[in-house]
């Protein structure tokens, strides 16, 4: 029969039965939900933030995860195992993506939680980073924590410069690396010079140019030695290979952090010190983490 015959199941399901009128209401309240559930779980992420900390051993990493998961200060001791715990940024703190929602928003409260990863930061535990860095899943940033006292000293200065080279050439490669035009998402690494309450720290502007002018150093160094060694083997790929591990950009200049923003990682130094004489003090670094949440 055709569809405007007074029969015809289009017109019946127009008409004021109370079948049509049950089947109606229960749409109009089952589809809303069904919506909203199919949306929040997908855009819902469905672990935390990560940050990964790195640095030389005794820079003050475990300090600083014990000191955001007690909110208090500790000693502790060198780790020898990765250490990951929930956190959440102080109450003084407003996460970026949270700053147009109400603290009685429940995804306020989610907005504020993260997850540190700590590593530990001895020459021979470091495959640990490595494996971070090699597959960042959800991970927002990269705290890079030095002991501003020690790269005062040459010896503590060329070790937290080499372990950063390291770090920053990796990330490089991830960028170059990409196999899509977009490139990977941008980590963004913080220098987290801590023990400013020492006498003997370094301001955190004089942290950045002595880990700048060493790294300058350290890139020499590796891309002699790859050299040499290409020479002796007699390889087709010496220059490429060299391109490869030259960190940021090419020729014979300094090495400054701001050249690692053409390959998606922005550098930023901040000071502090997680145990002090008097309290911690870590509130620029709890900004930067506020940033990229």
């Amino acid at each position: 029969m055709p569809w405007y015959d007074t029969d015809s199941w289009l017109t019946a399901a127009f008409a004021p039965h109370p079948a049509t009128m049950a089947f109606t209401l229960l749409l109009v309240i089952a589809l809303p939900i069904l919506l909203h559930t199919f949306i929040y779980r997908k855009q819902t992420p469905t672990s935390l933030p990560g940050f990964v900390l790195l640095g030389p051993s005794g820079a003050g990493k475990t300090a600083f995860v014990t000191l955001a998961e007690r909110s208090a200060v500790a000693q502790t001791h060198t780790s020898t195992s990765p250490l990951a715990i929930d956190a959440i940024l102080p109450d003084t703190i407003v996460p970026t993506s949270a700053h147009y929602r109400s603290p009685g928003d429940p995804a306020y409260e989610r907005a504020r939680r993260l997850l540190l990863q700590d590593t530990p930061g001895h020459g021979k535990l470091r495959h640990f980073a490595a494996a971070q860095l090699a597959n960042p899943i959800n991970v927002r940033g990269i705290i890079f924590v030095v002991d501003a006292a020690a790269v005062a000293d040459e010896a503590g200065l060329n070790e937290a410069a080499e372990y950063l080279h390291d770090v920053l050439l990796a990330l490089q490669k991830r960028y170059t690396g990409a196999k899509t035009s977009k490139g990977p998402k941008e980590i963004p690494v913080l220098i987290a010079a801590n023990k400013l309450d020492l006498f003997t720290a370094l301001p955190p502007h004089l942290v950045k140019i002595s880990l700048e002018r060493a790294i300058s150093e350290v890139r020499k160094s590796k891309a002699k030695g790859l050299k040499d060694s290409g020479v002796a083997m007699g390889g087709e790929d010496d220059g490429l290979d060299e391109e490869r591990e030259w960190l940021g950009e090419g020729g014979d200049g300094p090495f400054e952090f701001r050249q690692m923003e053409e390959v998606g990682t922005t550098v930023t130094v901040k000071g502090g010190n997680v145990i002090g004489g008097d309290a911690a003090d870590v509130q620029s670094w709890w900004e930067w983490i506020a940033e990229h949440l």
